[in-house]
């Protein structure tokens, strides 16, 4: 496989929600390879970043699974925690096959890909208030079963086996030292 036709997307998948599942599955049809990089890989248990990198992973690959998407066509990458710059584009292109399209709703990661070089797709979109990880962990962190709505069941089976909500209850309660909690 060359470079040619696979795209990639990269997201914090925290949690993977219906939005990221509508744009993996636009990006499955577009191209033969798709490369998912989970950002800020090296950060869990936080606020904002309450999965670990592989708890992420686990939800894309059941996720697909569930959605019947073959993982023989996915490759999954963790991208360590960068400041968003056009820096992160070469430490993405270190971590990843070389692909030729990002596919993003994100209008930094458009504007720091385009910048160099590559061709940026928007994929279409669900209604983004409810579908963002802001939402669905301030769902968990109330108590308000609405959030397994939000997500894929596998993410739902997954959350509930790793006692996610507790956690994210915890982490947004806590308000530790240095982290800023936005939901």
């Amino acid at each position: 496989m060359t470079s040619s036709d696979r795209c990639m997307m990269i997201a914090r998948f925290q949690p993977l929600h219906y939005g990221h599942l509508n744009v993996l599955k636009y990006c499955f049809k577009q191209s033969s390879e798709v490369v998912v990089v989970v950002g800020m890989a090296s950060q869990s248990h936080t606020p904002e970043n309450p999965f670990t990198a592989g708890e992420r992973i686990e939800m894309i690959r059941e996720s697909l699974k569930w959605s019947n998407i073959s993982l023989d066509r996915l490759i999954t990458v963790t991208l360590p925690t960068l400041e968003v710059s056009r820096v992160a584009v070469h430490y993405v292109k270190l971590y990843s096959p070389p692909f030729k399209y990002v596919v993003t709703l994100n209008p930094i990661i458009q504007r720091i890909f385009h910048e160099e070089g590559y061709t940026v797709i928007k994929p279409p979109e669900l209604p983004r208030s409810n579908y963002r990880g802001t939402v669905i962990r301030k769902l968990m962190a109330e108590g308000n079963p609405e959030w397994k709505k939000l997500v894929p069941p596998p993410v739902a089976e997954i959350i509930e086996r790793i006692d996610g909500v507790n956690r994210v209850r915890m982490l947004l309660k806590e308000k530790l030292p240095g982290y800023y909690a936005t939901a």
